[in-house]
């Protein structure tokens, strides 16, 4: 099964830390509950894994995540991660993310993103729509997660003295790294509960 997704997030955080944080890949998996980096394999590839809470059930997928393209002048990084889980499950994902400036605040930018996710197995049962509801809300985790961590990042010049003061650390914490905000790991259940609510409110919402 096959889903394609075209995202756009705004960001109150400037297009040159955004773009800073997303060339780290490290701290990128960070912001995905549930997600990590464990090994590089050479300047373009990484080992890495996901894990999936259900209940007392915890599924483990493996695989790799290959930088494709990296474009610093458009701010554009094409990516392909593809893994599986010990019980035959599979996923691959092809991702273009692109950060766009914000003219009118040089403080703001865009996050871009475009995905084609294509999962086997028993994940694949969950049908199309289901699986896109369940990518927005684990985007909308991961995307906060970004721009807290971007924030941490020290402001370029130029920001005015106010915003850099009030989105950039000072002093020994003021370095080139980010300090990731931690994402908490998937809850399977807590995935099914919010989609379960969202389905009952719609259906009372049409009869209304």
């Amino acid at each position: 099964m096959e889903v394609k997704l075209d995202k756009q997030y705004p960001l109150d955080v400037d297009a040159t830390r955004a773009w800073a944080l997303l060339t780290d890949l490290k701290a990128v998996a960070g912001c995905m509950p549930g997600a990590e980096i464990t090994e590089q394999l050479s300047e373009t590839s990484y080992k890495g894994g996901v894990k999936v809470k259900v209940g007392p059930a915890v599924a483990q997928f493996g695989g790799t995540v290959d930088v494709i393209e990296a474009v610093a002048a458009e701010r554009k990084m094409v990516l392909r991660g593809k893994g599986a889980d010990k019980g035959g499950s599979s996923a691959s994902m092809d991702l273009t993310a692109i950060i766009t400036a914000d003219p009118s605040n040089p403080a703001h930018c865009v996050l871009n993103g475009q995905a084609a996710v294509i999962v086997n197995g028993k994940f694949a049962q969950f049908g199309g729509r289901m699986m896109v509801q369940v990518s927005d809300m684990l985007l909308a985790q991961f995307v906060e997660n970004f721009r807290q961590t971007a924030l941490t990042l020290p402001a370029p010049e130029g920001l005015g003295a106010a915003t850099s003061s009030a989105a950039a650390p000072t002093g020994e914490a003021a370095t080139a790294t980010a300090a990731p905000v931690v994402a908490r790991e998937i809850n399977g259940l807590a995935i099914f509960w919010a989609l379960l609510k969202s389905w009952f409110g719609g259906l009372f919402g049409k009869r209304a």
